[in-house]
């Protein structure tokens, strides 16, 4: 063997021995390893949070979930203290995001929910009595006193109804919105549809109340609430650079994604009593079909590879 070619080899064992060194050593350096994430309180929120610790837990790394409002969410990432949020709903959060975004002060990950909705409904005895858009609501002021039951105060759907009474859309200028907590103004509906009595309310999918409610999403509301009965996108976000920062979380991030039925199976155990970590293990044990998808490329902390990690986690072979 020559010297040049003694040299070459050398070189290039150096390098693979490198390139699987590298391989070994951590995935993302340690300030990563804390994943900070926000719950507004929505049952869904809650379900999507609960796979992601799952998986992020399985790999090395620590979920830290705060609930606070979407408002302070966003705030939360533009000052770099919450990392991932992956209930961006759009267009309704749309006033909020979009300077984030713009502004270079958050970062949009992916889509991770297609074919939502989040709009106003009725039970389908009023629907049936008439009310099946937003102009039919000020046909029966009396009938709902006047109340458009919304979620919890401050969250841009709030602002959407507030903004619709004021602006006196629909003819509902004299009309008020009732804020409350998704499970206080779920309570409210199901107590009306007991009673046979009338009540207008924000709906979406996926949520359990599709199933214990029988439901009509309104049409009309498209300036409000979008196109196709508030037809919806949720998005994953993070804090500006968290991609560059943390590579390897993020890829899982990039890559997980949801479905309505999926989401729909969760909150529904969730809703019957389970925490959301037993609901999410149940589904992901019952379902693991999306799991090697969402982990492709992506190590544990250390720098394993993350499938059999995530796989042990779950007690699936």
């Amino acid at each position: 063997m020559t010297g040049k070619s003694f040299v070459g080899s050398v070189a290039v064992g150096a390098l693979v021995a490198s390139v699987a060194f590298g391989s070994a050593q951590a995935a993302d350096p340690a300030s990563c390893e804390t994943v900070r994430m926000s719950d507004p309180g929505w049952t869904d929120i809650t379900a999507t949070n609960a796979i992601a610790g799952i998986l992020l837990e399985a790999l090395g790394y620590t979920q830290k979930v705060e609930t606070v409002g979407v408002p302070i969410t966003f705030q939360g990432l533009k000052t770099n203290q919450i990392d991932v949020f992956l209930g961006n709903w759009m267009p309704a959060q749309k006033h909020l995001a979009e300077p984030l975004l713009a502004n270079n002060e958050a970062d949009l990950i992916h889509a991770n929910l297609e074919n939502a909705k989040f709009t106003l409904a009725v039970p389908a005895y009023v629907a049936d009595a008439g009310v099946k858009d937003f102009a039919d609501l000020q046909k029966f002021p009396d009938k709902f006193e006047k109340k458009i039951y919304g979620i919890d105060p401050g969250a841009p759907a709030n602002q959407n109804i507030n903004r619709m009474i004021s602006e006196g859309a629909f003819g509902l200028k004299s009309w008020e919105l009732v804020p409350s907590s998704e499970q206080g103004m779920l309570s409210q509906a199901i107590r009306k549809n007991r009673r046979k009595e009338w009540i207008v309310f924000l709906a979406w999918q996926p949520h359990p109340m599709n199933t214990k409610l029988d439901l009509v999403y309104l049409s009309g509301g498209d300036a409000y609430f979008g196109a196709n009965y508030g037809g919806t996108t949720i998005n994953t976000l993070s804090r500006h650079g968290y991609a560059k920062d943390c590579p390897n979380a993020t890829k899982l991030f990039e890559q997980l994604s949801f479905t309505v039925a999926m989401e729909s199976t969760i909150m529904d155990a969730i809703d019957e009593g389970k925490s959301a970590r037993e609901a999410a293990t149940t589904y992901l044990k019952a379902h693991p079909e999306p799991i090697a998808g969402w982990v492709e490329g992506v190590t544990t902390l250390d720098g394993k590879p993350g499938l059999p990690a995530v796989k042990t986690a779950l007690g699936l072979k």
